[in-house]
């Protein structure tokens, strides 16, 4: 909201309370939500480890969002359906569950609740009521909208004045002729005209209907984290309409500040364009899978960009992020040893976990983070704290190297092969053989892969 970095100040220190806009469940979840949804992770994480203790509220849009930011379009919904020849209730199943099997997959931990707008339309009612007593509520023979005029600094997230948002829309696809403001959105439609026919429907105070899409937010977060939440979630292209709107029916009804702090992801693109199924550059998790990639090492290459900024993905980076992903599992392989330490004592080894901890608290430079590991890595502290600093700072990253289970190789190795690829980048070929011999002397074959390299005993 300040476009300022901001300390971040708990209502009820240690406890944070974070809600993010989770998926609306008509189509397959793809690596842009990939992205999102691992970088919400990072912030969670980081938060932990961090030591506070975050109550995660996500909700599943199942119900209710039209496209277009003025409700003149499509039940995404009732879409789906009619695309893939189901039920709007087997489509929201369905891609629910492959929502679910997306971020399993990328290691993202679960949120604590995760609430689906179909099971809380009661408290939808409730807020919608709220309104109308505090008077930002007016009924068409359509629908129920927010009275934008009527909540004074609309529009303060994003900047945009009323004014401008009149300009950016045209009168020909306001659908609701009854409808004061173009930016006034839907609270509740009524089962008439157009969605005479829908299928998802409820009984309200004015007749037979169902919620618009923004007000499950607000509803569900206040059931679960009360009328104010530390950090509130979501992409970029939320901000304009969604979240302000958020904003105006939250504190419209309860007179208080609805969010702390906002985090905001930047978007993703591929081989510079924009996602799209016309493309052909719609990649979901089996798209990821079928080209033999581990979902996992998405994670690293979504590390190694800043959530505020946009990330192009290409095949070519996700290899790459393939073999520096298979290159850390091998390193925590052959650090592992049966002397586990419980702290790191030596000076270097505290001062890259104090380098670690300060990349987190500075608005979650995830790509300091990185480095901060490999620095570590190449460092000369002793390979127990090289192993204990890897889990520890894994707790945030996720990668799950505390899990592997491939064939030990001497740290001396490690050692030898580290500095092989050093010399290799540096184009010294002499270096490089007399250490490829040294290697193989000692009983091992490396292999060249890209950027990195595997070592296999022979």
């Amino acid at each position: 909201m300040s476009r300022k970095i901001e300390e971040v100040k708990p209502l009820n220190p240690p406890n944070i309370s974070l809600y993010t806009c989770g998926p609306t469940v008509y189509d397959f979840t793809h690596i842009g939500h990939m992205r999102t949804y691992s970088n919400n992770d990072f912030l969670k994480r980081a938060l932990i480890y961090l030591g506070y203790k975050v109550n995660h509220v996500m909700n599943v849009t199942d119900v209710g969002h039209l496209s277009g930011d003025d409700d003149s379009g499509e039940d995404k919904m009732e879409k789906g359906a009619k695309k893939y020849g189901k039920t709007v209730w087997d489509v929201a199943k369905f891609y629910t569950e492959f929502f679910f099997k997306t971020t399993d997959a990328l290691n993202i931990i679960r949120p604590n609740i995760v609430c689906n707008a179909t099971e809380h339309v009661g408290e939808m009612i409730q807020l919608i009521e709220r309104l109308k007593q505090n008077g930002y509520v007016y009924e068409t023979k359509e629908a129920l909208y927010f009275d934008v005029k009527k909540f004074e600094n609309y529009g303060k997230l994003s900047g945009q004045k009323l004014e401008e948002k009149l300009q950016a829309v045209r009168e020909e696809i306001n659908v609701d002729k009854e409808k004061k403001h173009p930016a006034d959105f839907a609270l509740w439609f009524k089962r008439v005209g157009r969605f005479s026919d829908h299928t998802m429907h409820w009984t309200s105070p004015w007749g037979e209907g169902f919620p618009g899409w923004h007000i499950e937010c607000s509803a569900m977060s206040m059931e679960y984290l009360g009328e104010t939440i530390d950090i509130h979630s979501g992409g970029i292209d939320h901000v304009p309409v969604h979240h302000e709107n958020e904003i105006a029916q939250s504190e419209g009804a309860t007179g208080k500040q609805f969010v702390k702090i906002w985090f905001h992801n930047n978007f993703l693109t591929v081989d510079g364009q924009k996602m799209s199924k016309s493309l052909g550059n719609f990649y979901t998790i089996e798209d990821i899978e079928k080209n033999k990639l581990n979902p996992v090492s998405l994670r690293l290459l979504f590390l190694q960009s800043h959530y505020r900024q946009s990330l192009n993905f290409t095949w070519q980076s996700a290899r790459a992020s393939q073999e520096a992903f298979n290159r850390l599992k091998e390193i925590a392989s052959n650090l592992k040893s049966d002397k586990i330490l419980s702290s790191v004592k030596s000076s270097k080894a505290i001062a890259f976990q104090q380098q670690f901890r300060d990349a987190l608290e500075d608005d979650l430079q995830t790509p300091q983070a990185v480095a901060v590991m490999w620095d570590m890595l190449k460092s000369d502290i002793i390979n127990e704290e090289k192993y204990f600093l890897l889990m520890d700072f894994d707790k945030v990253f996720g990668l799950n190297l505390s899990n592997i289970t491939e064939e030990k190789i001497d740290a001396n190795i490690i050692t030898l092969a580290e500095k092989r690829l050093e010399a290799r980048k540096q184009r010294n070929f002499d270096a490089s053989d007399r250490l490829r011999i040294k290697i193989e002397k000692a009983g091992f074959k490396i292999e060249d892969v890209g950027s990195s390299y595997k070592i296999k005993k022979v």
